[in-house]
């Protein structure tokens, strides 16, 4: 077990998922609400918005268990859906807006690797693949279309109106599940789909930066 390796993922992992809460919490204030701001939580400060289980206990304890799967989540930004001026888009928007920031910093550090690696040290090399891989992890999951994930509010907004009313019926019983239902989802997702799931990630991080996996 590498104790230092081990930090810096979770490290980056934490202040990964508060980068995507910041982007849910700015785009819902550019689209007119203000929940997040007022409850202090635009700020790149990591503990208002640290989640004991999901940002520090769940990661520790994927880091140190075989598999190799890391996952985590922050206190989720607070808003208003009849704040936004789009109500139709407008929770789609700001759902999108936290994996599209995990997108965005895979892209900027995997072009970094891409372009920069020769003139980079190995240990920073290691850090930044991690970074991507990490952010491309993030983006993808939380894509998925299953409540809580972002995916779901992103499929509601296409949906006709007979199929957007029984998809929120069923996102609204799977929700009522809460932690436990959330809990028991992520281990089914890993043991179940973690091979297809890595292949994915691994593919797109190796279309960004030009390397393999590390």
């Amino acid at each position: 077990m590498d104790i230092p390796l081990t930090l810096i993922i979770v490290t980056i992992l934490i202040f990964s998922v508060i980068v995507h809460e910041l982007a849910h919490g700015y785009v819902a204030l550019y689209l007119g609400d203000p929940t997040a701001k007022l409850a202090g939580r635009l700020t790149l400060n990591p503990i208002p918005h640290l989640d004991p289980i999901g940002s520090v206990l769940i990661p520790l304890i994927l880091a140190l268990t075989p598999g190799g799967f890391i996952f985590g989540w922050a206190k989720p930004v607070p808003y208003n859906l009849y704040n936004l001026r789009n109500q139709k888009w407008g929770e789609a928007l700001v759902a999108v807006a936290g994996p599209g920031m995990n997108l965005f910093l895979a892209l900027v550090f995997g072009l970094s690797l891409r372009f920069f690696a020769g003139y980079l040290s190995l240990p920073t090399i290691e850090v930044m693949s991690f970074i991507v891989f990490i952010n491309i992890l993030l983006a993808l999951f939380n894509l998925i279309p299953i409540p809580p994930l972002d995916g779901s509010k992103v499929v509601n907004a296409f949906l006709p109106y007979e199929l957007w009313a029984k998809y929120n019926v069923l996102r609204a019983k799977i929700e009522r599940l809460g932690f436990i239902g959330f809990f028991i989802f992520i281990f089914l997702f890993i043991y179940v789909f973690s091979g297809p799931f890595f292949a994915l990630v691994s593919s797109i991080f190796k279309l960004i930066t030009g390397m393999g996996i590390f």
